[in-house]
């Protein structure tokens, strides 16, 4: 096994703190996986004010001046531990820029402020490093919010605490850029040489996530798939020249489950507990999810289950679409999430005409998406793209079959239940190509006809059951990814 090593990850955002997507999961649960293989790893958050200080036992640790363009300001530090670990956790503090609502935004709306917020959260962790004495190997940089930490270590001149320090850029989502005014830029402190097509200016604004794909060490995504495809000018989106020029650098690394949580064998937030072996009590979850959905009990119409922020990456759009056309299938369908208004009202108006076939919940209930994973028989992923994906593989768990789009690690993880694949014992969901609703329904077909064969069900839910994507297999690879790192950084010194 690759050596261990010190990890600092910096993140806007991991669970339990404060959550928006998939991002906060790899945040919050890798950092677990990489101290079990042996690594010194510490988180560093932004100290926001939805995370409850008192609740995680945060405890101050000082504070420092930081530069902020021509200015300075003043940060504090915290310092915690990872629930049930000893793993330190860090925020960086300064009221003008988190002590508000949200994280990104208010609603809606993203911060017209986020470039100094985020300069304010980079600044300060970089402070925090030298405050701490701590010049860990690697800097696990996670999207925009960080990008210009490899950006300032390549640019400015390191100090004795970060001489030795590689970095790694993770990429989430490519579509989130944190992209700027070009007059924004001196808050970042960065020179205006900086500001060309070969650097940090992108059709006369400023793009941060542009800036930390030229600048870091060694760059990652969440699937072998995403990787190939952000080299396309289709998934690209506009930085498909800048990931290619990096194609060497790149690294997909599937995101791993967090299986103490997401388990239907101990899962506290579900009615009864079920395994591969015995699925009884996945038939109680599901009369559970009708009754308390106001869905019809009955366990002869397949229940399929979407949990999704409600915008058009997702593929809200082929469901909607295709909803009537697979209620007439006898069908009933189950979505929790929040997102585009349109679709808020598209999927409330849905209830409205069919009472008991169709339940939505605005917004995001932890209690309910567990329930709703091990209730469904079907899980509906349609996805324009989606770089990794973490739904499907709860749901193999919970033996709720997917149907996917063949894309990023959508098609890293779902194998389409042809006869051949069932055959092999390969098969775990169904898979279409074009994004259309015609190719939607015809899968989601293909699901409801196997659902009322019991014996070819029970063999999908058995196979995508017994499958493994813990976090043990991905953090791994990570640590392969950081020596690269380390040793393009040794490189680049010498």
């Amino acid at each position: 096994m690759t050596a261990p090593c010190s990890v600092c990850v910096c993140t806007p955002e991991a669970v339990p703190y404060v959550k928006t997507g998939g991002l906060a999961d790899v945040s919050g649960t890798l950092p677990r996986a990489l101290s079990d293989l042996g690594c010194d790893v510490r988180i560093v958050l932004p100290g926001y004010r939805a995370i409850d200080r008192a609740a995680f036992h945060f405890r101050p640790i000082g504070g420092g001046e930081i530069p902020l363009g021509a200015s300075h300001t003043e940060v504090r530090w915290l310092e915690s531990r990872l629930p049930g670990t000893a793993i330190p956790v860090y925020l960086v503090e300064e009221d003008a820029a988190f002590d508000r609502p949200g994280l990104y935004g208010d609603g809606d709306v993203d911060y017209p402020d986020n470039l100094r917020r985020f300069t304010v959260f980079g600044r300060g962790a970089l402070a925090l490093l030298r405050h701490l004495g701590w010049g860990p190997d690697v800097l696990h940089c996670q999207d925009w919010q960080t990008a210009l930490l490899p950006v300032w270590l390549r640019v400015e001149p390191r100090d004795r605490v970060l001489a030795g320090t590689a970095t790694l850029l993770t990429i989430h989502n490519l579509a989130y850029q944190g992209v700027f005014p070009r007059d924004a830029l001196p808050v970042t402190g960065l020179p205006w040489e900086f500001f060309t097509p070969g650097g940090i200016e992108f059709f006369g604004l400023v793009n941060l996530l542009k800036g930390g794909l030229i600048c870091a060490d060694l760059l990652s995504t969440v699937s072998e798939q995403y990787a190939r495809e952000i080299q396309t000018e289709e998934f690209g989106c506009g930085l498909d020249g800048v990931v290619r020029n990096r194609a060497r650098d790149l690294v997909g690394i599937l995101n791993g489950v967090d299986y103490s949580v997401w388990d239907p064998s101990h899962d506290a937030f579900i009615p009864a507990r079920y395994t591969r072996e015995d699925l009884a009590g996945k038939t109680v979850c599901k009369t559970h999810l009708q009754r308390t959905r106001g869905l019809r009990v009955d366990p002869d119409a397949p229940l399929l289950g979407v949990i999704s922020r409600l915008v058009d990456q997702k593929g809200l759009d082929l469901v909607a679409a295709v909803a009537d056309a697979l209620l007439g299938l006898g069908a009933q369908l189950s979505v929790l999430g929040l997102g585009d208004p349109r679709y808020h009202a598209l999927f409330e108006e849905l209830h409205q005409r069919h009472p008991d076939r169709a339940a939505f919940r605005l917004g995001y209930d932890d209690a309910l998406a567990h329930q709703i994973e091990a209730g469904a028989d079907i899980y509906l992923m349609p996805s324009r793209f989606e770089p990794s994906g973490l739904s499907q593989l709860y749901s193999l768990r919970y033996g709720t079959v997917p149907v996917v789009r063949r894309t990023g690690g959508l098609a890293d993880t779902i194998v389409d239940a042809t006869p051949d694949a069932v055959a092999r014992d390969a098969a775990n969901g169904f898979v279409f190509d074009a994004y259309t609703p015609d190719a939607f329904l015809d899968a989601a077909k293909r699901a409801i006809f196997a659902w009322r064969e019991p014996p070819l069900w029970r063999r999908l839910q058995s196979v995508g059951m017994g499958q493994d994507f813990s976090w043990g297999r991905a953090a791994a690879r990570y640590l392969d990814a950081y020596q690269r790192a380390i040793a393009a950084r040794r490189a680049a010194v010498h």
